[in-house]
């Protein structure tokens, strides 16, 4: 089995908030995250696929339609964006990274070709003291 880590870069602002909760609830939660006005992060996000190499290419996944996928169902929605407004998911759940990672997941496992390699890990760091990781395996466990 050979794994691959693609690594992606996109920017995008967002405020941690949500209508459940007062504004004093709010403040409490998310600190200076729940800001009126959102703030703003250059994510890095890592997707790491696993299978066997292909007899045939000698890859384990083509990497270019590896990259498609992941600016159609990702980037170009989220790049560049407030995702609180211009993510549709994001209407309802709080843009925190542990539910972009999960978004991401989703949105890649939509479109997902049968015949393609497992879908491992999805890394989403935030800045240099903040990464998340959402392993596949555990969802599917769960």
């Amino acid at each position: 089995m050979t794994h691959l880590t693609r690594r992606y870069h996109f920017s995008a602002s967002h405020r941690l908030h949500s209508p459940r909760f007062t504004e004093q609830e709010n403040r409490e939660l998310y600190g200076k995250c729940t800001n009126p006005y959102g703030h703003g992060h250059d994510y890095i996000l890592e997707i790491t696929v696993s299978g066997p190499v292909d007899s045939f290419s000698g890859q384990v996944v083509n990497i270019g339609a590896f990259d498609e996928l992941v600016n159609a169902q990702i980037l170009k929605d989220f790049d560049h964006r407030y995702l609180n407004v211009d993510v549709g998911e994001f209407q309802e759940d709080v843009p925190t990274s542990e539910n972009i990672l999960r978004i991401a997941e989703r949105r890649l496992r939509a479109r997902w070709p049968e015949a393609w390699p497992r879908l491992e890990t999805l890394k989403l760091r935030e800045t240099r003291r903040n990464t998340f990781e959402l392993r596949t395996s555990e969802l599917q466990a769960s």
